[in-house]
Formats: C-alpha cells, sequence, structure tokens
C-alpha cells in the first residue's frame, strides 16, 4: 500500500492511518459520517466557503467535507482534500462525485510543497491534532493562503467534556491496565484541547485574529442502531479499540459486557446520546 513520504516526527500517525485502524475508518465511513456529519455543517457554516473560492481540507478522511467544499466553490472555484491515510483516500475517490472541482492528495500537510497563496480558505474536520510539529505544519500551510486567506477548522474539547468517547474507555479500563498517558504537546485527539495551546501554535505561525468557540454536541453513536450498534462502534474504532488491542478474546468479552453495561443507561429507543464538546477555531492569515 501506497504511503505518503512525510515529515519524520509525523512517521507513527502515517503509519497508524495506513495500518488496521486506517482500514477500520475506511470501512466505517459511512456509519461515522452520519455521527459526525452535523459537525461538518457547522464547520461549513463557520468557514462560510464561497463560489469561485479555493479550499484545502486537511485530514479529509472519505471525503465527505472536502465533496461539500467543492460544491459551495463550484464551478470555479476548487477543493484540495489531503490525508496521509491512502485507505480512507481510495474511499473518497470512489464516492466523490463526478464533475466536481476537486482532488484528493496523499500527503503530509507538514510537507507538501503548496503552490505558494494561492488558496483562499484552509479548513478541517478533526484533521489537524496529529501533527508532531503543529507549528511548522501551520506555517507551511498558512504560506499556501493567499493574503486574504483565512483558517477554520474544529477539534476536541477536553476528554472529561467527552463522555461518548470516554465512558466506553472507563469500562473497558476495569479489564485492562491503562494507556500511557499523552502528554499535552503530543498528537492526538485532544491535543487541541487547550485554548492557550491552539492560539499560541496558530499565532506561532502567523496567523491573527485566532478566535474560539465552544460548541457542545449530543452524539447518538449508536447512529439510530441501538445499544448493540454502540457496543460494537466503541471496541471498532476510538479510544477503547485502542486500549484493547492485543488482549486476548476473553478480556475483549468481558470488556464489551463492561461497555454495554456502562451505555445501558443511555438507550433511549435506538439511540444512544452522550454528550461531546468542540472547538470551533477561526483564524485569519496575517
Amino acid at each position: 500500500m501506497e504511503q505518503p513520504s512525510g515529515h519524520e516526527q509525523n512517521a507513527d500517525q502515517i503509519a497508524y492511518w495506513n495500518g488496521p485502524s486506517g482500514q477500520r475508518w475506511a470501512d466505517r465511513h459511512a456509519v461515522q459520517e452520519k455521527l459526525l456529519g452535523p459537525i461538518a455543517d457547522v464547520l461549513i457554516d463557520r468557514a462560510k466557503p464561497k463560489p469561485g473560492e479555493r479550499v484545502i481540507d486537511v485530514g479529509c478522511g472519505s471525503g465527505a467535507t472536502t465533496v461539500a467544499f467543492a460544491k459551495v466553490a463550484a464551478p470555479d472555484g476548487f477543493a484540495l482534500g489531503l490525508d496521509v491515510s491512502e485507505p480512507m483516500l481510495s474511499q473518497a475517490r470512489a464516492l466523490a462525485p463526478k464533475g466536481l472541482p476537486l482532488e484528493f492528495v496523499l500527503a503530509d500537510a507538514t510537507v507538501h510543497p503548496f503552490e505558494p497563496a494561492s488558496f483562499d480558505l484552509l479548513a478541517s474536520r478533526f484533521g489537524v491534532m496529529f501533527f508532531a510539529d503543529p507549528i511548522a505544519s501551520f506555517i507551511n500551510l498558512r504560506r499556501a493562503l493567499r493574503p486574504t486567506g483565512r483558517l477554520a477548522f474544529v477539534c476536541w474539547r477536553e476528554p472529561k467534556e467527552n463522555p461518548w468517547m470516554m465512558a466506553p474507555l472507563m469500562a473497558v479500563y476495569k479489564h485492562v491496565p491503562k494507556m500511557p498517558p499523552v502528554g499535552p504537546e503530543e498528537p492526538g485527539p485532544f491535543a487541541f484541547a487547550s485554548e492557550e495551546r491552539v492560539t499560541r501554535i496558530l499565532k506561532g505561525a502567523g496567523f491573527a485574529d485566532v478566535a474560539m468557540e465552544p460548541h457542545d454536541l449530543a452524539m447518538d453513536i449508536a447512529i439510530g442502531g441501538g445499544l448493540d450498534a454502540a457496543v460494537d462502534g466503541s471496541l471498532q474504532i476510538g479510544p477503547a479499540s485502542r486500549a484493547l488491542q492485543g488482549h486476548p478474546a476473553e478480556t475483549y468479552e468481558a470488556a464489551k459486557a463492561s461497555i454495554r453495561e456502562t451505555l445501558a443507561p443511555f438507550l433511549k429507543g435506538q439511540s444512544v446520546v452522550l454528550q461531546g464538546a468542540i472547538w470551533i477555531v477561526t483564524a485569519r492569515a496575517a
């Protein structure tokens, strides 16, 4: 499988998103899009893309956000979807409607040679928290923006504010040792939870007028499929899944039972709704 050449410090992330975990995300793209689709709507509302604009979509995954930006930008604009995961980009290329002005590129945004000053908007839905050197990454991305360019992305707030991810993980921790703690400056889903850190990174990369808007969500982790679907989803991707990697079948089954017990009180009809919390981050190229 093709993997992008990238910044050497991003090698672990590139390997992760091109391995079994990346393939699981690709296989679940339709389900995940139902879960995260409302967040794409929030992002596009804040990013305010316009017809004729050129957009970079960082960490585009299976391409839903890139397609959404391309539909607004068409016919004279363009959307570039960038990701390090070949499994997800394969899905993106297969699923994108024909005739839209877009392209998907397998590349590391930290070092990708963008044409300087050629884009109007830099956007991302959960694709910018995994850079080993985020200031260098955002400097490279800012160079691709025109002087009037702007930025808009969404990222997760603190773990404690996202029980839709953490409640299944806490259930798993009844059966397996806790994973090593991730440092506040290390890549990961919560790497941009700190308002101070995100502001420092973006200003250090040359952005101005940095604003961070908290936004709360109701996450139906069953996606209308009932308790079994919620449990299975927690076991396939996310922190609970990572914590169980390499453990025997009996541990897996015990953890599965604990996740089910934890999530059962949240079942209403066919939905299992838990709280989620994101930042909506905006800025302009200085």
